[in-house]
Order: C-alpha cells, then structure tokens, then sequence
C-alpha cells in the first residue's frame, strides 16, 4: 500500500455538484443487503445522507475537490468492499487538538459506531448540513465534530492557519492543528467530564499522544503520518 502523503495548505476550495454515483445504483440490491447485516450488528446506524467527493487537485496553497451527496449505506458498502470506484475519496476535516505540553488528544469510538474502537482525531465525513452556497464547509465541519465529541467551542482554542492534508488510499484527512491552553492531562479530565453527562458519548475513551511511541495499531494510517511529521521519530 501506498504510503500517505501530506500536502500543506491555506485554502479549502470545496464545492458542491450534484452528481449521480453510478457505484450505488448498479449495487444497490447488495448494498442494501449489506447495510442490514451491519444495522443488526450495529443497531444505531442509520441510512442518513453523506458527501464524497471526487476530482482532488492540489495547486499551490489551495486544495479544491467537488463533493456529491451519496447514502451511507453505499458508502459503508464502498468502504467495506475495498473502495471499488476509486474515482471517489472519502474528504473529511480533522481537528488536531493539541495541549500547551506538546501532547496531542485523540477519541476512542464506541462500540455503537460504525467505527467502533477506532482511535482519531474528531471528526466526521461531511454531510448536507456543511453545504452553504453550493460549497462544503469544512473548517465548519472541524469546530462542529469537535463540540460534539469533546464539548470544546471555539472559544477553548486557536486555530492554526493551515491544513495538514493527508492522502491515504481512499481517504484524504484535511487536519487542521487547534492549540488548547491546558496540559494534555487536563484536556483529558475535562472532555471526559463532558463524555459523563452525555447519555451515549460517541467516544469511550480519551489518549493523550506525544510522539510515535504512543501511536497504535487502532488509530488509521493518516493519523499515525500526521503525528510523525509533527513531533518527530523517537531515537
């Protein structure tokens, strides 16, 4: 497999065509039977409605793709059967919360996800409510998913002023570093104050990530390319 490649940017060019995905109404008598078998494993995923996108170019400061609705049923099918349309990437926002000591906080998913055990950074595949003039909003996107998981607002830190994008296979993870002024165990003991209020937190656990070293099998390749060029190979 390819290994990631990240490309650095300041501008997000994301627009919104709709377009049909021929993968989804060619399969959809398969897709349909898959996403039952994983609803009867997963109880709560539901069929919503989600963007992908096709036609990535990186140019310069700019990265500029076009985002298509699709159903989640055909994206979990996709996703599972080994990204058959590979004219398709799944394009979503990161954010990189990192503590004033340098460590980096990142998400356990729960076993009511689709994603279950999985470990990143907050985030979430871009859907209809990230549209706004026919252009996706990803930076939107990132201060959305990270008040979800975590219950941090804007307010709780600074936005760096570039995007980490991190190619890996089907996926490209725009990441964009938001600076909190806590040390990682603080951050830790106030987003898991925040996940004991809610009723089902998406997330079931905290890490704190430093360097390489504290990087493991369950968090995605994207992930562990982005620490690595952060912070750094332990000797």
């Amino acid at each position: 497999m390819t290994p990631p490649v990240i490309h650095r940017v300041t501008t997000l060019d994301m627009s919104f065509r709709p377009r049909p995905w021929p993968f989804a109404e060619e399969r959809r008598a398969e897709i349909d039977a898959h996403f039952a078998i994983k609803q009867r494993e997963t109880p709560n995923i539901w069929n919503g409605r989600i963007l992908l996108a096709r036609d990535p170019v990186f140019a310069g400061d700019r990265f500029s793709a076009g985002y298509f609705e699709a159903d989640f049923a055909s994206f979990l099918a996709w996703r599972d059967w080994g990204f058959p349309d590979r004219g398709v990437f799944n394009g979503f926002g990161m954010g990189a919360l990192r503590c004033r000591d340098g460590a980096f906080v990142m998400g356990e998913m729960g076993r009511h996800t689709s994603n279950a055990g999985r470990i990143y950074f907050p985030s979430g595949t871009p859907d209809l409510d990230d549209i706004s003039d026919s252009a996706v909003d990803i930076p939107g996107s990132v201060v959305r998913e990270v008040e979800e998981e975590t219950g941090l607002t804007p307010a709780d830190y600074r936005a760096g002023a570039h995007w980490d994008c991190v190619v890996s296979g089907a996926a490209i993870a725009m990441i964009r570093i938001l600076n909190v002024d806590l040390t990682g165990e603080e951050l830790r003991a106030r987003i898991e104050a925040n996940l004991a209020r809610q009723r089902q937190p998406e997330l079931v656990a905290i890490h704190l990530v430093r360097g390489p070293d504290d990087l493991t099998a369950a968090m995605p390749r994207f992930v562990a390319a982005f620490i690595e060029a952060h912070v750094g190979r332990s000797a």
